[in-house]
């Protein structure tokens, strides 16, 4: 009686072997894949977030057009990352309903949509 295995069996457990370690390998590029975009995705509502808190903590209400509209493409510390600030007046000087809409949008490489934050500042 001779001991050992078949050629078959080994190449059974081969195969077997092959898709169990195939469909890890490709779990696991999905998993970071996905927290990579998750980690971009932080660092956007993160950049969008400190730009809103600052324009709430600026006192020169008038100015926050001149100060902060536009668009950054050189964010220190984020390359990559682009993020736009726009600032929209409703109502009028003086008036009761004087306000800004202040949207931020920021985008990057990588990332499947930009992330927006949008907030108001009344008038004083």
């Amino acid at each position: 009686m001779k001991r050992g295995f078949t050629l078959i069996e080994v190449m059974v457990a081969l195969t077997i072997l092959l898709v169990v370690v195939t469909g890890l390998a490709g779990t696991t590029a999905r998993t970071v894949h996905t927290i990579t975009i998750r980690d971009r995705q932080a660092v956007a509502i993160e950049l969008a977030g400190h730009r809103l808190d600052q324009m709430r903590a600026t006192p020169n209400y008038a100015g926050l057009e001149a100060t902060y509209a536009g668009v950054e493409s050189a964010i220190a510390g984020h390359p990559g990352y682009t993020r736009t600030t726009e600032i929209v007046r409703v109502g009028g000087i003086g008036l009761p309903d004087d306000y800004k809409k202040i949207t931020v949008t920021v985008a990057a490489t990588g990332l499947p949509a930009p992330v927006v934050r949008t907030t108001t500042v009344a008038a004083p």
